[in-house]
């Protein structure tokens, strides 16, 4: 769980692994509740530390972000890289490296831990998934492994636990003592090449072996950059000499140190594996990848997961955020009976209950979709999804892994940028979380409903097999996923360029899922969205509250347009009696009220902006009023045309009034089929949605890109907006 871990001058130990070799249930098995998630400053990556106890000594454990080598293809491998070297945003070097590896795919593993013992640091190697390898027929001799690679080797089960003692006693025994390199990967010529280039460093460089290393074999430039104020200038220039030499007589460079480290261990597998039976799930999983990855039988599973999803998303979800919605409403209740009406009383219910609530009511949601992908990639499922789908995604510049996030936005944006963290490329996932916004959530479809009820005739074709409203409908949610293609191309070309790659994905064994992995990942989701959405969620929601509350009217001298409406509320409150006149004198008031407020003065500046829409101040006022949540639109129509604010999208009254509503002193109508039809255009593709805006930064890290978000969506939804105002309005009236 999130809780606040204070770190002074604990050991520092970084768990460091392959992706799907059981890291992170290691890590939440050694920390338990002791455990804080966050992000490095200045970056997206998400940081999870916690706390170990060992012999009475406090260790602060530190996940770092999978990888499969030391060689940096991506911001979260670099960014691991920089933690072992000690390089900022780390405050030190590690005290001890723990490496996890897959006991039932140990030598693409063993890859990782060949690199890490060039370091020279302390390390300690956690054999994992043991119990997978038994059932493939793999017996794992820890004690020669441990042999061949000079550091403490421990067999554990991570998700029983099973261990975990003698896992702690090695990091502690292994704290202040750096392995012995005991087997060298490299071959005769190619090792006399790497010692020679040691011997040009300097004398303090503390990571020789390591850095002429990756400087002589990594690609990109970036080891370099990080190691050469310590190799020195001299050492640069001989392995700049010594790589071009080795690409003019032996090619790919990369090549070499990817044959020799895999040829060393081929050589010396049989020393530490032994294959007591026939592997037993090969076969099984090859049954399963038959179906599971299929161009066709794949693709219908894919979609039975993604109908089941949004199933349990209304089945389990929306229970829980209606019995939300009803506590609100219950403390709302409690408020009134207690605060008597005027500014307080609003400030308590409309400003911090509403907003509290407007939090809460998407935490079952982002429980639940944490909980569902968890499941999915604890099983081994969510690979192959993401596999089958790259075909199609990869077209837009996206990959299949893509898929999941942006299918759970049609259901709210909020937990499917959330659900983006599955998403290793940083750029892809920041073009995933800067398209998600355009699918049209549930949040739009009580302004839909509204709309198109009232506005969109009733027509049928095709023997009534297709319908007109349902066809309207459809069209919104298709302006939105169009919008999103062709933004998403734009981006990944020109503001979010990056070279283009193969799309490489491991597909892991099937295992049966970690509940305790998994209720830690549900759980980590929804405390970071109330801990660092919810706080700028609430504010926005206040100052939304304000500015439609303020300024007041004075009740002991109101405007002469309501008087009657004052004396009316003020007889019939005396006597206690509660009617239809009543409703209909305070509805007057706060419709008054809400037109002379700072956000119905808005609304009348922003007119001229959106009458070529079609749309007057109080159209415009709606549009304002619902920033802290779209669906707010509704409830501010009906306070605006003085049916108070619990009329919703069914109501007949506010359906009839819309009908009727006129523009200020004329007789000209106000909504009609073009105005509903620019106002759900609108509605499909602007950023209307703080709760998202403060995720977007929330997971971004940054201001910039919400600003973007909001700025790029709002222009979209004004352009597609006015387009359909002005041209349907050339054949409808």
């Amino acid at each position: 769980m999130a809780n606040q871990v204070e770190v002074s001058s604990q050991s520092t130990v970084v768990v460091l692994g392959n992706p799907n070799a059981g890291k992170s249930t290691l890590f939440n098995g050694l920390t338990g509740v002791k455990q804080h998630v966050g992000n490095y400053p200045g970056v997206t990556v998400e940081k999870r530390n916690g706390l170990i106890s060992i012999n009475d000594e406090q260790y602060e454990l530190v996940d770092l972000p999978g990888t499969y080598s030391l060689a940096p293809n991506s911001p979260e491998e670099m960014l691991a890289v920089k933690i072992l070297l000690g390089k900022p945003p780390a405050e030190k070097k590690p005290d001890v490296i723990l490496c996890v590896i897959d006991a039932s795919n140990i030598q693409r593993n063993l890859f990782l831990v060949s690199q890490v013992l060039e370091l020279h640091q302390p390390t300690v190697v956690a054999v994992n998934m043991i119990d997978v390898a038994k059932r493939d027929g793999i017996e794992i001799d820890c004690g020669k492994l441990q042999q061949l690679l000079g550091v403490p080797v421990v067999p554990v089960q991570a998700k029983r636990r099973e261990g975990f003692e003698e896992l702690k006693q090695a990091i502690a025994k292994s704290r202040n003592r750096s392995p012995e390199f005991v087997h060298d990967p490299f071959e005769a010529s190619m090792k006399d090449r790497i010692e020679h280039l040691e011997a040009t460093c300097p004398n303090d460089c503390e990571l020789k072996r390591f850095a002429v290393t990756r400087m002589l074999f990594d690609t990109d430039g970036f080891m370099s950059d990080q190691l050469k104020a310590e190799v020195g200038p001299d050492t640069l220039k001989r392995v700049a000499t010594e790589k071009l030499e080795m690409e003019n007589s032996e090619g790919a460079v990369f090549e070499s140190e990817s044959n020799a480290r895999y040829a060393w261990i081929t050589r010396h597998r049989d020393d530490f594996v032994k294959q007591t039976g026939p592997v037993r799930s090969s076969s099984i999983t090859s049954r399963l990848d038959g179906w599971l990855t299929h161009p066709i039988w794949g693709l219908c599973v894919a979609l039975v997961v993604v109908v089941l999803l949004f199933q349990l998303v209304f089945w389990i979800a929306d229970p829980a955020s209606t019995m939300i919605d009803w506590f609100n409403g219950t403390l709302a209740a409690v408020v009134n009976s207690v605060v008597p009406a005027g500014t307080l009383n609003s400030l308590l219910v409309d400003g911090l209950i509403n907003g509290v609530g407007s939090v809460l009511i998407f935490l079952p949601q982002i429980l639940l979709l944490f909980f569902i992908l968890a499941l999915l990639e604890d099983t081994g499922y969510l690979a192959r999804a993401a596999f089958l789908m790259d075909r199609f995604l990869s077209k837009i510049g996206l990959s299949g892994v893509t898929l999941f996030p942006l299918l759970s936005s049609f259901a709210c944006a909020i937990p499917g940028i959330m659900a983006t963290r599955v998403i290793k490329n940083d750029r892809e996932r920041l073009v995933t979380i800067l398209i998600a916004p355009l699918m049209s959530c549930s949040a739009r479809l009580p302004v839909y409903v509204l709309l198109i009820a009232t506005f969109v005739p009733e027509k049928s074709y095709l023997g009534g097999l297709l319908g007109l409203r349902g066809l309207t409908m459809l069209a919104m949610y298709s302006i939105g996923i169009v919008v999103a293609i062709v933004v998403a191309w734009v981006l990944r070309r020109t503001f979010i360029k990056s070279p283009p790659t193969s799309f490489v994905l491991e597909l892991p064994s099937y295992k049966v899922p970690s509940l305790r992995n998994i209720w830690q990942r549900m759980f980590d989701g929804g405390w970071s969205f109330i801990r660092d959405a919810g706080t700028i969620i609430v504010a926005v929601t206040i100052l939304v509250w304000a500015a439609a509350y303020f300024p007041r009217i004075n009740a002991d001298n109101p405007p002469a347009e309501l008087a009657n409406d004052f004396a009316t509320v003020a007889r019939l409150e005396a006597d206690g009696e509660s009617s239809d006149e009543l409703e209909l004198a305070k509805n007057n008031i706060a419709a008054f009220h809400l037109r002379q407020s700072y956000l119905g003065r808005s609304g009348k500046l922003i007119e001229p902006v959106v009458k070529p829409l079609g749309w007057d101040w109080r159209i415009g006022s709606a549009a304002i009023a619902s920033f802290p949540a779209r669906e707010v639109v509704v409830s501010t129509m009906g306070v605006i045309f003085g049916l108070g604010s619990e009329v919703d999208e069914e109501s007949d009254t506010l359906r009839g009034q819309l009908s009727s509503a006129t523009w200020e002193g004329t007789d000209r109508p106000l909504f009609t089929l073009p105005v509903a039809l620019s106002l759900m255009v609108f509605f499909a593709l602007c950023a209307q949605c703080v709760s998202t805006l403060a995720v977007i930064k929330r997971e971004t890290n940054s201001w910039f890109w919400p600003i973007f978000s909001f700025v790029y969506m709002t222009v979209f939804a004004y352009i597609g907006s006015l387009v359909t105002y002005q041209v349907l309005s050339r054949f409808f009236t």
